[in-house]
């Protein structure tokens, strides 16, 4: 048995599951309401406040779908019933974000501003106070998604390992080098 596959998928309170024919799981919670369409072999059944998942044969690839959609089942439980925020930290001077509705201005040491158009399905803030970083703060019901739109932000100036400087997930541990030393 997978690991992860065989475990249940509990429901909160407020979270309700439609499974159709074709395998399509809708999950509405307080905080809206995702679809996945889950591999036909599989079958999908809720037994009063449990999702369970299981698998027609113990093939290689039954097993990872098995592990897989698992997964995915747990994070939609989870978003629509919590969310799911990131927070990324500019570091640099003169590095500074704003928000303005679904578009992200960023200023990161270029000779131009940054600005990106963020789905609907996530929500941005920015904070910004004297003498420290920026930070943006992304929200949304969607993991998958969320951990997209952050990583394509980080990827616009991702963070140098002498001094540190460009954008990084808070809390996140750099590997930083030596810089060059002086001879003796």
């Amino acid at each position: 048995m997978s690991r992860i596959g065989k475990l249940p998928v509990n429901l909160p309170k407020g979270v309700t599951v439609n499974v159709s024919d074709t395998n399509v799981v809708s999950v509405k919670g307080p905080l809206g309401e995702l679809t996945q369409m889950v591999d036909k072999d599989l079958k999908v059944e809720v037994v009063g406040n449990e999702i369970i998942l299981s698998r027609p044969s113990e093939s290689k690839n039954h097993k990872s779908l098995h592990g897989l959609y698992r997964a995915l089942l747990h994070n939609m439980v989870v978003g629509v019933s919590e969310g799911y925020r990131k927070y990324l930290e500019l570091v640099g001077v003169g590095y500074r974000a704003e928000a303005k509705g679904q578009n992200l201005e960023m200023s990161l040491g270029f000779s131009h501003e940054v600005n990106i158009m963020l789905p609907n399905e996530v929500k941005v803030e920015t904070k910004t106070e004297r003498r420290s970083n920026p930070i943006i703060t992304l929200t949304s019901i969607d993991k998958q998604l969320i951990g997209h739109v952050a990583a394509k932000i980080r990827s616009l100036r991702p963070p140098e390992p002498y001094k540190g400087k460009g954008i990084k997930f808070v809390g996140e541990q750099l590997r930083r080098k030596a810089g060059k030393s002086a001879s003796v």
